[in-house]
């Protein structure tokens, strides 16, 4: 007799606290535990655990031997792209696209504002009961640069709107035209930066933006300038950076940083002009009702036969 054992499914959550998952799947929580909750050869659709690092993630792919959808719940997949090589052809990785936008959005603008009026001074002026009075810089009247203009950084800008900056530059992968304006490539770079007051990295990481944002890049940004970084660590070169921020030309306010975790005695902590956040661009209470609705609105995909949402590689 045939087998008609349903699909099994992992995800990080418990099924019972999702609302709306299909009938005819198995469920089975996994949160990144050393112990499988199943046989991953019988895994047909793997949500990988969140935040929990690139070998947790990858652990199990090599053996879902029968796996057709990897959806991450973060709208990078760096993390699981080491064991895309383990996975059968045509198995479809999506990422978490509408899931994060909101929450990394909030906090570039807040990186920007908390830098550029001077937070972190008036913090510390608290701790020491002093009055840090004086004119600060204002968001009004500068021009900004995003690199990485997908689904966050288009969210960054519509926050960007009513602050009424001079200027908001946008750069992709590839050149295009929006409601709001043009789309560079990163070849016109060079000149974008040279008007920038602020850049703002929102970038996927990949062999094309690993290290993008080295000593030439730098160099290119105006003295005074803001980088803001909420994409991933390795796409700036920790050490150009530590160079300029040593100088006193150039600030920065960081949500990601290379390495990661940044260790204790690093002198990324201490550099001057410097604002650093833990990696928690979409650690918020957004995210849990927007990732539950995403694996909902997947699975849902999946069970009926229909097509997933979000697919960035097809393995093969």
């Amino acid at each position: 007799m045939t087998s008609t054992k349903n699909p099994d499914v992992w995800m990080p959550f418990p099924a019972d606290e999702i609302e709306g998952l299909p009938e005819g799947l198995n469920y089975h929580f996994w949160d990144g535990a050393q112990d499988y909750p199943a046989d991953p050869a019988d895994c047909a659709v793997y949500v990988v655990p969140y935040m929990k690092g690139s070998q947790i993630s990858v652990r199990p792919l090599a053996g879902m031997a029968q796996v057709r959808i990897v959806q991450t719940l973060t709208a990078g997949i760096d993390h699981v792209e080491p064991g895309l090589g383990l996975l059968p052809a045509g198995v479809r990785l999506c990422n978490a696209k509408g899931v994060h936008e909101a929450s990394t959005a909030e906090l570039a603008l807040a990186l920007i504002l908390a830098s550029l009026r001077g937070f972190p001074g008036f913090v510390h002026g608290q701790d020491k009961e002093e009055w840090r009075a004086g004119f600060y810089p204002a968001l009004a009247d500068k021009s900004v640069l995003i690199v990485g203009y997908g689904s966050i950084g288009a969210a960054i800008e519509d926050r960007l709107a009513p602050f009424e900056c001079a200027r908001v530059a946008r750069v992709a992968r590839s050149a295009r035209t929006t409601a709001r304006g043009p789309v560079h490539t990163l070849d016109d770079l060079p000149a974008l930066l040279s008007e920038a007051d602020v850049v703002v990295l929102s970038t996927p990481l990949n062999p094309s933006t690993q290290g993008l944002v080295g000593a030439e890049f730098l160099a290119a940004m105006p003295d005074g300038a803001l980088l803001v970084n909420v994409a991933r660590g390795g796409v700036v070169d920790t050490k150009s950076l530590l160079l300029e921020l040593e100088s006193g030309r150039l600030r920065a306010a960081l949500d990601v940083t290379d390495p990661e975790p940044l260790p204790a005695g690093h002198p990324l902590w201490h550099a001057p002009n410097v604002l650093i956040t833990p990696h928690v661009g979409g650690s918020t209470s957004a995210f849990l009702p927007r990732a539950k609705r995403l694996v909902a609105g997947q699975l849902s995909r999946f069970a009926a036969g229909e097509p997933v949402r979000n697919v960035v590689r097809i393995t093969g």
